[in-house]
């Protein structure tokens, strides 16, 4: 592969991960792995080159460094005679299509090889995406350096960058986020999961000064309690156009301080969203769940897993999406019952993806309802409902023979007649999840005589 190529090509220049060349002048992002026995200048605080020795007890820190040009410094002495690598024949298109596929981190270290390598490495068509990853990175210093790099042509600001990951970079706090929110106008997508230390100010800023941006990710970001405008931004604009954030994608699971007037708040400024993860946000009740019906009519995609004090009112509030809803998640949702299910299955025939594993009032009634009135549906986790049995599983085999994804496990009323009606009639079954169900190895087997495409996931050691 293209990075397969360029990384052994750096190995055979001395430039590998490990190791750093201090005679070279070396520009890019130094993301060194391990600890160095080689003194290597860094960034101090204030901006200034500082020399430091990393020692074998110490751990390994990450830090980002931008050195000249190759080629400023005085030349050692060099034989008359230059030896060409066969990349070195290749012209700049190709290793500029070769360059696409590398890393950022990959890319920051080809500029360290030679001064055409340099050129084309920080060319600006090469830098619409900035991925940086490590517990140990330090994302604010990393994200500074390389958006003062793109920043030379257009002072202050980097035209060509739409995409900025930072998922599991800790270190990564709300300094970092206001350097991409002044530097990064165009940015459609931002990703900082797991990034705990960045808080609502920053948020604000990045929303405010990025109109573009359309996938947001704050997932495990548990000082986030709302998206919204900066009070400035809201002031510089009418109250209608600053409601219009862009937001298409927000995913906020595992933020665990999100409250119902938070929700609001983030329905009334993102009315476009259409993909919505709330995972395990364990605060939220049925009453956000009717805010976010009123401003954000267009929703497809809605997870509520582990919120469990959402009950039966808040799908009724939900089914209001009616026919866009495609995906909805309320897995270890205990207070619904088949009286929510009824209001999902009679308004949302649309529906593609169910998971309601764990939801323990649900009955056959309520799969019945579902069966008969969304018979487009694709993929079904019903696992852990003890209520449900053969006699659901025969309505669905009826009336959705679409059938490709089907969970059962832990339901213990289900026998081998439910799963034979299922094979029977739903050809393009994919995968079968039976685990800690009492069904017999002749009802497995039937399963898969019938779909023979399934994976049939068991627990039976009679089956093989």
């Amino acid at each position: 592969t293209a990075q397969e190529a360029i990384s052994g090509f750096l190995q055979l220049k001395g430039l590998d991960s490990s190791t750093r060349t201090l005679s070279t002048p070396s520009p890019g992002l130094i993301l060194p792995s391990k600890s160095s026995s080689l003194s290597s200048p860094a960034l101090s605080s204030n901006g200034h080159e500082t020399n430091s020795s990393s020692s074998s007890s110490a751990p390994a820190e990450t830090v980002a460094v931008i050195h000249p040009q190759p080629g400023t410094h005085t030349r050692s002495r060099q034989s008359k005679t230059h030896h060409y690598a066969p990349i070195d024949l290749l012209p700049d298109h190709t290793l500029l299509q070769i360059f696409s596929h590398l890393s950022t981190n990959q890319l920051c270290r080809c500029a360290r090889v030679c001064r055409r390598w340099y050129n084309l490495a920080w060319d600006p068509r090469l830098w619409s995406t900035i991925q940086l990853t490590g517990e140990l990175l330090h994302a604010d210093r990393a994200i500074r350096v390389l958006t003062h790099r793109l920043c030379q042509d257009t002072p202050n600001i980097c035209l060509t960058l739409e995409t900025v990951v930072v998922n599991g970079c800790k270190r990564l706090t709300d300094r970092g986020l206001h350097v991409v929110a002044q530097c990064c106008p165009e940015l459609r997508r931002l990703e900082v999961a797991g990034c705990y230390n960045i808080s609502n100010e920053a948020v604000f800023e990045v929303v405010s000064r990025c109109p573009n941006l359309e996938h947001l990710n704050l997932s495990g970001c548990s000082k986030v309690t709302c998206i919204s405008l900066t009070q400035e931004a809201s002031l510089q604009l009418s109250p209608l156009h600053g409601q219009q954030i862009s937001i298409h994608y927000l995913d906020m699971t595992d933020c665990f301080s999100l409250e119902d007037e938070g929700l609001r708040t983030i329905a009334s400024h993102c009315p476009r969203l259409t993909h919505l993860y709330l995972r395990r946000c364990t605060r939220l009740t049925d009453e956000a769940l009717r805010h976010l019906a009123l401003h954000c009519p267009s929703v497809r995609e809605l997870s509520l897993s582990d919120c469990r004090l959402v009950g039966d009112f808040g799908l009724r509030e939900v089914a209001r999406l009616e026919g866009c809803l495609r995906y909805l998640s309320v897995a270890h949702c205990t207070r619904i019952t088949d009286v929510g299910m009824r209001y999902v299955a009679r308004y949302c025939p649309r529906l593609r993806y169910l998971n309601a594993r764990g939801c323990e009032g649900l009955t056959d009634h309520g799969l019945s309802h579902l069966a008969r009135s969304c018979p487009r549906l694709k993929s079904l986790d019903v696992g852990k409902c003890p209520l449900v049995s053969d006699s659901g599983l025969e309505q669905l085999a009826m009336y959705c023979q679409g059938l490709r994804r089907v969970s059962l496990r832990a339901c213990e009323s289900v026998t081998g007649r439910g799963l034979k009606a299922l094979a029977a009639n739903c050809c393009e079954l994919q995968l079968l999840n039976v685990q800690d169900c009492e069904v017999s190895p002749e009802a497995l087997r039937f399963v898969r005589r019938h779909c023979r495409r399934c994976v049939i996931e068991h627990t039976n050691p009679a089956f093989y």
